[in-house]
């Protein structure tokens, strides 16, 4: 044996045991990447491709019309209405369950009793059935025999038909949005509030940030930023997802007045059987989520470095 062979053998032995190294790691993720063919790229696949055609619900036959679903949407008033109330409904419901979910948990993190029982009363609307606690809204909202409508007539304040006004419908979807979605946020800033160490709280007081405020905007704001960041996508693709109560209780109107995203592309296809029209619209909801998640991750990179 030559003095170059147990050099020739020992690189064979690592390309080999890199080989097989590589196949182990095709055989791991190969499983999930079936999954992800199946279940996300080839259903998304299929949809821009029946966003170019004018296919109808159970039509046999269909033509490819290229772009054309697309420039018909810009000038559908109805599609410009749900892009505009998905907007509204959005602006509204996440900026006020960011506040009130952070202010409860400090509330109650701030308590030295009950705990417990307050965060399960404000996490059972997340877990209820939305679908059920909309019939319940809807009954509380009834123009004649409501609670609502009756709480403000006892004490002067005007009464009206809350899902039947073009005014009041999509405050009060956003309020019911608001409500379900608190919950979850409550209780991810408990926990992000229960992770802050101690000593930052008694390092702010020998710097002098001895009150709340001030022990609020040096210490827990900054410490919660990460956790403020999921809550506030998570609450964002939520909100834009919305279909449940305005399926149940307006049904998009009064006058395409609470009809959002979800829900038009669910009429489009499955009520006017337009569905290379309602393809459209599900892609350019996808476009959204797409954007919103690109723009989770590039904060997050701009965030790690500092974290």
């Amino acid at each position: 044996m030559t003095s170059e062979q147990p050099a020739i053998v020992d690189r064979q032995l690592r390309v080999e045991t890199g080989s097989t190294e590589r196949l182990a790691g095709y055989v791991l993720v190969g499983p999930a990447l079936v999954f992800i063919l199946l279940l996300f790229i080839l259903p998304a696949g299929a949809v821009l491709a029946i966003a170019a055609t004018d296919w109808h619900l159970g039509a046999k036959t269909l033509s490819f019309i290229g772009a054309a679903n697309f420039t018909s949407l810009l000038a559908d008033p109805a599609f410009r209405a749900a892009l505009f109330n998905t907007a509204a409904y959005v602006l509204m419901v996440v900026p006020s369950t960011l506040v009130l979910g952070l202010s409860l948990a400090l509330l109650i993190e701030s308590g030295k009793t009950l705990r417990a029982f307050y965060r399960a009363i404000h996490f059972l609307p997340f877990m209820t059935s939305l679908a059920a606690m909309a019939i319940v809204w809807e009954a509380l909202l009834h123009p004649t025999i409501g609670l609502v409508n009756q709480l403000f007539a006892a004490v002067g304040l005007p009464t009206a038909n809350w899902l039947r006004s073009e005014s009041t419908v999509l405050p009060i979807l956003a309020v019911i949005g608001t409500w379900q979605s608190l919950g979850l946020a409550l209780v991810l800033f408990l926990a992000g509030l229960k992770n802050i160490p101690q000593d930052l709280y008694d390092a702010a007081d020998i710097d002098g940030a001895d009150g709340v405020l001030d022990r609020l905007r040096v210490v827990t704001l900054p410490s919660l930023a990460p956790v403020s960041l999921f809550v506030l996508i998570v609450v964002t693709l939520r909100a834009f997802a919305t279909f449940d109560t305005v399926q149940i209780l307006t049904r998009g109107g009064p006058d395409n007045a609470s009809v959002m995203l979800l829900y038009a592309l669910y009429r489009e296809s499955f009520e006017y059987f337009r569905t290379g029209y309602g393809a459209a619209i599900a892609v350019i909801f996808l476009l959204i989520v797409i954007a919103l998640a690109m723009l989770q991750t590039r904060v997050v990179n701009t965030r790690a470095p500092h974290q």
